[in-house]
């Protein structure tokens, strides 16, 4: 089997039947990103430990094209349990490759299945479908982060007095 197809059938598998779809509680952190382009639309979710390190959990709801639903699939398999650093070390490379042309395979070590995007990267037009997910968690993940130290400032005032 070619690379380009097994690539589309990891796309495709992500649409049909995705991973940690369905907004749930407790989070940290929700943000709504659409894509005016297309309207392609995302709803996400963060949940990130107590110390604010370590993604806990994304979950996600949203309606468009394959390649932004499949996208958001990927990357919340991709960053979940991993450390802060470490997922937007990810998001990064991610968003490296898609933004490459053509010119960046990805790392699969730091992507995972991301790596199925790499063709789409040579459609400028879907780039940012496939970036939607990504960047909503970016978003989320930061104020998620930034509440945490706000709930850890405010307990530390509280033990203080």
């Amino acid at each position: 089997m070619r690379l380009d197809q097994m690539y589309q059938e990891v796309i495709l598998d992500h649409y049909k039947h995705p991973h940690h779809r369905g907004l749930r509680d407790p989070y940290g952190a929700e943000v709504h990103h659409v894509n005016p382009t297309c309207g392609d639309e995302i709803t996400l979710r963060v949940a990130v430990s107590a110390d604010g390190e370590r993604v806990e959990d994304v979950s996600y709801d949203g309606q468009g094209c394959s390649i932004s639903q499949a996208a958001t699939s990927v990357l919340a398999d991709q960053v979940i349990g991993q450390t802060v650093g470490d997922a937007l070390k990810s998001v990064t490379a991610f968003n490296e490759m898609i933004s490459s042309r053509g010119e960046v395979e990805g790392d699969e070590d730091l992507i995972g299945d991301g790596v199925a995007f790499a063709g789409v990267s040579k459609y400028p037009a879907r780039v940012k479908c496939a970036l939607l997910g990504w960047m909503a968690f970016k978003d989320a993940l930061a104020q998620a982060v930034d509440g945490q130290h706000e709930e850890k400032q405010d307990r530390e005032k509280e033990g203080a007095r």
